[in-house]
């Protein structure tokens, strides 16, 4: 794959790329734009929640380098000319470096276009309901995030006798959670939709265990996000959210969290009592 666009990039001609631009262009639009919303449409007929048709829609706003791969064959073989090569390359060149930022701000560009994509949304989107749904009446405490940290809090709750509810976005894991005998849900905490969709009266406290990377909180983090959405519900119960340096404690306290775990120090700090204590 390396020497094949080694030869394509020093066999192309540049000259050749200036007649190009506007029909670049124009195809490009229909890409970044035409792609989402052909997506957002099939999923939206299928059933699926418009936010899900619209992150999945930005996933296809590119042409492949597959693309370009056939495109060199059929001038290989005569069937296409290096005019259309060229253009073929300079969509593929825009509509990959767009779509980039596209996906990075995903979640921001939801937020801007979400008033305006009801019309690919189904009166009743039953895809993404599970059929294992269960009541929030009966649980003491939600779980964001079913990894081994979720996981490990969600048994010792249960060990205590307290009936906590999992949430994941990953089906594997809501699966895995399940296995441990303990009630599950999928859904994306990030999903404003999803969160006011839960009955949250009953529950003492909501956990975040969702993992995230470090840098500066944006208004795309799933911890600050969880914490948006909940307030915006109306939830007046206690949040408990998972970060991982401390830098991030105070700001987050500041947005209304009201306990900020550390899993790492945490942890340190029990293996140091127990080593101190041995």
């Amino acid at each position: 794959m390396l020497f094949f666009f080694i030869h394509l990039g020093a066999s192309l001609s540049l000259g050749s790329l200036g007649d190009q631009i506007l029909p670049a262009v124009v195809l490009s639009l229909f890409v970044l734009i035409g792609n989402p919303l052909i997506v957002l449409a099939i999923m939206g007929a299928l059933g699926y929640r418009k936010r899900t048709g619209f992150l999945a829609g930005l996933t296809v706003a590119q042409i492949s380098e597959f693309s370009l791969i056939f495109m060199a064959m059929g001038l290989a073989l005569g069937h296409v000319t290096e005019d259309a090569l060229g253009l073929v390359t300079l969509v593929g060149l825009v509509t990959i470096a767009v779509s980039v930022y596209m996906i990075t701000w995903s979640h921001r560009l939801y937020q801007l276009f979400e008033p305006y994509l009801g019309i690919f949304e189904r009166r009743t989107p039953y895809r993404e309901n599970d059929n294992e749904t269960v009541s929030m009446a009966k649980h003491d405490f939600v779980v964001f995030g079913l990894g081994r940290y979720g996981s490990r809090i969600g048994i010792r709750l249960k060990e205590l006798g307290f009936r906590p509810l999992g949430v994941d976005f990953d089906p594997e894991a809501v699966a895995a959670w399940r296995r441990l005998g303990l009630d599950a849900e999928y859904g994306d905490a990030t999903d404003p939709d999803f969160l006011a969709h839960l009955n949250l009266e009953q529950v003492r406290a909501v956990v975040s265990a969702v993992p995230r990377e470090r840098g500066a909180l944006t208004e795309a983090d799933p911890q600050l996000a969880l914490l948006h959405g909940l307030t915006s519900s109306g939830y007046q119960g206690k949040i408990f959210l998972s970060v991982q340096t401390m830098a991030e404690t105070e700001d987050l306290i500041n947005r209304g969290a009201s306990v900020i775990l550390h899993p790492f120090d945490d942890a340190a700090d029990y293996a140091v009592k127990q080593l101190t204590t041995a």
